[in-house]
């Protein structure tokens, strides 16, 4: 009878970790603390950007996750030397961020921390390694207004049009003129949190945090995936302004501007979701088909 195989990655001694390391979580937690709490009642509390909470609470927990298979991959550490001028970084974009209030160089100090305790502990392979979570957090660091703004508008443009469209289309009494809708008695105006750059940006790391989940192994299917994240987004943030703009139809402005339009932020992410699972589901099938077709055909 087979027996089963002994599982090849070995546990973390946290205690020994904690031991070794205790000096740099307690100087991490003693600067970054405040940013993020200043961050929970400030930043993250807009819904522009209430997605950071929940990148850094995914990225930590990839980290965590990832952990004990970094350690047996690695083997022996070998530090880096490398990490010294990114934690000098670090504590400069800390310190400017921190003294004129630019949340971005506080974040952006927590990422560079984080790369140059990898690197100071562990080196470059443990860096490799952990490089999505790493990259992953980059999301919730917020771009600059400019930029922001710049590329804002052709995309607030698209979804209102493709609004008007699809209401106009399904028989709905709906005019735009730009960025604003005309619903019945309504008008409303599609505002950067409902089809701006953020949401955009929200989105795609909700496709890459997938991605990285569930690790396919076809190539093409992972390809494919990745390219149609943009449409996906751009499809569900037009599926949060439709069903906004109906909640403002037929209940009023007061419903469409107060708790209905936190619901339509939920119809963002939940429509997101499941056009993601539909099309990785219709992926799924095409590589499957493909690769009965070529174990099928004659050699």
């Amino acid at each position: 009878m087979p027996q089963p195989r002994s599982e090849t990655v070995p546990a973390v001694h946290w205690k020994s970790f904690l031991s070794d390391w205790w000096p740099a979580a307690v100087g991490l937690l003693a600067m970054f603390v405040p940013t993020f709490l200043s961050l929970a009642n400030g930043m993250w509390s807009t819904e522009s950007y209430a997605h950071g909470p929940i990148i850094l609470a995914l990225a930590l927990w990839l980290l965590w996750r990832q952990w004990p298979d970094m350690m047996a991959a690695i083997g022996e550490p070998r530090p880096s030397a490398a990490g010294w001028p990114l934690l000098a970084a670090a504590l400069f974009c800390y310190v400017i961020g921190r003294s004129q209030g630019i949340q971005a160089g506080e974040l952006l100090a927590f990422v560079l921390a984080l790369v140059s305790l990898l690197l100071l502990g562990w080196g470059g392979r443990a860096l490799r390694f952990q490089w999505f979570p790493i990259f992953f957090m980059l999301f919730m660091i917020p771009l600059p207004g400019p930029l922001v703004a710049a590329l804002t508008m052709p995309m607030k443009m698209a979804v209102s049009y493709m609004t008007e469209l699809i209401l106009f289309t399904a028989g709905y009494p709906i005019a735009r003129s730009g960025v604003i809708l005309q619903i019945g008695q309504y008008q409303l105006l599609v505002a950067d949190a409902c089809a701006g750059l953020q949401t955009l940006l929200t989105l795609e790391a909700l496709g890459l945090f997938y991605l990285n989940v569930v690790r396919h192994t076809a190539v093409l299917r992972n390809v494919v995936l990745a390219v149609l994240i943009i449409p996906i987004s751009f499809t569900a943030n037009v599926i949060r302004v439709i069903a906004l703009t109906l909640i403002t139809y037929y209940f009023g402005d007061a419903a469409g501007q107060g708790f209905l339009h936190g619901f339509a932020g939920m119809v963002l992410f939940i429509s997101a979701l499941i056009l993601i699972l539909s099309v990785d589901t219709l992926l799924q099938t095409l590589v499957a088909r493909r690769a009965r077709r070529a174990v099928g055909s004659p050699a």
